[in-house]
């Protein structure tokens, strides 16, 4: 369930942000569009006088194809534009195009900055089939899978495109869509640039960026909050690592460590109360759990060995962690109640960077065989690996709320960009910065 109170947030950050509407990430899609599902979304029809802020049904059609799941036909293929709604569609047309479903709309302008969108999500292949049937799809309509309608401003067109594409994957897949949530990274300008180091919020697509801190000293592993409120982080600004909560929205922000040595690696637990981080005060590097409330610390780990990069499972019963105590960076498991540790990678020359996906069946993790640094994905109930990328110097990976699509770090001619996989390595995209850097992406909750 989306909280309000962030969804308001965000709504009123986006409104105030006026520098920022425009992508910094250009995301190009750079395999996998031949295995989609073919789609249309039809542009929207247009009633009003004013200007028309921008085009929804380009929104929800860029969303659809980023996602790895659809291929929108091209506007050359669709048999009819200017139709706002199913009861003007030629459906045998419509059918004929092989598509398996069709979003058409309308926006009407019905006062000062007020319009009212509407739009239908038709199952063409349902059609097809009453068709074949005496009744007649124009009989039952139970070929329409979502009718709906509502008045927004027009700073608010962006943000429902994206709402109708969750309505529209959810409606055609059975699984959230993830595409209101956002990515924190961190973005490296040239040296000598005034604060080098920022980090940065975008949503998804990479539009709606601001820059919520820059510094001259690095800025590493933002972390989400699970409200999607807060940002967990590391900076060297003091000349040392040490690990600051921000609110998003105030802008608000807190030094929770300054141990000495390392302080590195936040994580927050799935409800909100703790962070996981790795410190070194103590001598070896270990993971501890840090309560927020009461800033106890509490050690899980306790190896002479480098144990580091916590992970909480969803349940929050267990972490998963890089340690080199085998030899060799391998993941391991921890419960906190108990202490108990286990190995769960073995093959492979380096597994790190591991992260469990929210259903809670696969792990996935930066993979080094043969000298190369790949993103993989494991089965946790049968050990089953398979790398999901070709790319160079991958890391850094961090998976979509809804266990989609895992977002990381790569290199690409000479410069460290963000890249995208889907969680059956089908689809990729990239997302290259214009200038400088970007680097250790972190992919929102549901928001």
């Amino acid at each position: 369930m989306r909280n309000p109170l962030v969804t308001a947030a965000f709504a009123l950050w986006a409104a105030v942000s006026t520098s920022s509407a425009w992508a910094a990430l250009d995301i190009v899609i750079t395999e996998g569009v031949n295995a989609a599902r073919p789609v249309a979304v039809v542009p929207f029809v247009y009633q009003g006088t004013s200007p028309l802020p921008s085009q929804v049904g380009d929104v929800v059609s860029s969303d659809l194809h980023r996602s790895g799941s659809f291929n929108p036909l091209p506007l050359s293929e669709l048999p009819q534009t200017g139709v706002g709604s199913e009861d003007q569609m030629t459906l045998d047309d419509w059918v004929a195009t092989g598509a398996e479903a069709a979003v058409v709309g309308t926006i009407t302008e019905i006062g000062p900055d007020q319009f009212e969108v509407a739009f239908d999500l038709v199952d063409l292949l349902r059609a097809q089939a009453k068709q074949e049937t005496t009744a007649g799809p124009e009989l039952t309509k139970a070929h329409i899978l979502e009718s709906r309608k509502t008045v927004i401003p027009a700073a608010q067109f962006r943000r429902f495109g994206h709402r109708i594409s969750d309505i529209v994957y959810e409606a055609l897949t059975g699984n959230k869509g993830a595409f209101l949530t956002k990515i924190a990274y961190v973005t490296v300008a040239d040296a000598g640039s005034k604060n080098r180091y920022q980090l940065r919020v975008a949503d998804y697509d990479g539009y709606n960026e601001i820059m919520l801190l820059g510094s001259s000293e690095p800025l590493m592993s933002p972390s989400w909050s699970p409200d999607g409120r807060k940002l967990a982080y590391v900076s060297f600004e003091n000349r040392r690592s040490e690990i600051y909560v921000q609110d998003l929205y105030s802008r608000q922000r807190e030094r929770v460590t300054s141990f000495p040595g390392i302080n590195g690696s936040p994580q927050w637990s799935p409800d909100g109360k703790s962070l996981a981080v790795t410190l070194s005060k103590d001598g070896s590097t270990e993971i501890y759990i840090l309560d927020l409330a009461t800033r106890d610390l509490k050690r899980v780990t306790n190896h002479y060995s480098i144990d580091t990069e916590p992970s909480w499972a969803p349940d929050g019963q267990s972490l998963v962690f890089t340690s080199e105590r085998g030899g060799r960076p391998q993941i391991y498991r921890v419960y906190p109640a108990t202490g108990k540790v286990k190995r769960i990678t073995f093959k492979g020359e380096w597994n790190l960077g591991g992260s469990i996906t929210p259903d809670g069946r696969n792990l996935v993790m930066v993979n080094r065989t043969n000298g190369k640094y790949n993103i993989a994905r494991m089965d946790l109930s049968s050990g089953q690996i398979d790398v999901l990328t070709e790319t160079y110097l991958d890391e850094s990976p961090s998976v979509a709320p809804n266990g989609s699509m895992i977002i990381y770090g790569t290199s690409h001619n000479g410069r460290q960009v963000l890249a995208a996989v889907s969680m059956d390595g089908r689809f990729k995209a990239r997302l290259p910065m214009q200038v400088g850097h970007v680097k250790a992406p972190a992919w929102s909750p549901f928001l």
